[in-house]
């Protein structure tokens, strides 16, 4: 792995919060795409333990930000992709929270509000995506994450049970 680039690593996180419409997790493709493919700052396995790590945590699931940072760059590398997240989304969100009532029932905000909605479905299904390709050339990984997806869609099953079924299936190398 390579050291990162710290203000390049705050930067790059900066940008993607611009682009994260309905969470950080929905830019995951691209996070990968920085963080594995362009700098090497992480290898795939490291990536997608991140994104485990940081799923099963209590909290908000922009932990997955700081724990790739953490793993590419300790407390520095926590620091700059997080700060790098939060910066643009919290002053966005403190600005229009100033004017969220007065504009709510205005016709452009809630065509705005409306069309965000396919944007974040199909960010949603990319970071799932990148998330699976790893098991796309296990059948056993691949209908696992079917059947997980599935169950979590149609079910009210606690997500834990999932997460647990995906562990025994990780420790018994059926993925």
């Amino acid at each position: 792995m390579s050291n990162p680039d710290l203000l390049e690593m705050f930067s790059r996180f900066l940008m993607l919060s611009l682009l994260a419409i309905g969470g950080g997790i929905t830019v995951v493709p691209e996070m990968h795409r920085l963080m594995v493919e362009q700098h090497a700052w992480l290898s795939d396995a490291q990536f997608s333990a991140s994104i485990a790590l940081a799923q099963a945590s209590p909290g908000p699931n922009i932990l997955l930000v700081t724990v790739m940072g953490w793993n590419a760059g300790g407390w520095q590398g926590a620091a700059a992709t997080t700060l790098g997240m939060l910066l643009p989304s919290t002053t966005v969100a403190l600005a229009v929270n100033r004017g969220a009532e007065r504009w709510r029932t205005n016709r452009l905000v809630r065509a705005f509000r409306e069309g965000t909605v396919p944007i974040t479905v199909g960010l949603l299904f990319a970071a799932g995506w990148v998330l699976a390709a790893p098991t796309a050339d296990r059948p056993v990984g691949l209908a696992l994450t079917a059947v997980t997806t599935l169950l979590a869609w149609r079910t009210r099953l606690n997500p834990l049970w999932l997460i647990g079924a995906g562990a025994l299936a990780g420790a018994l190398e059926l993925t």
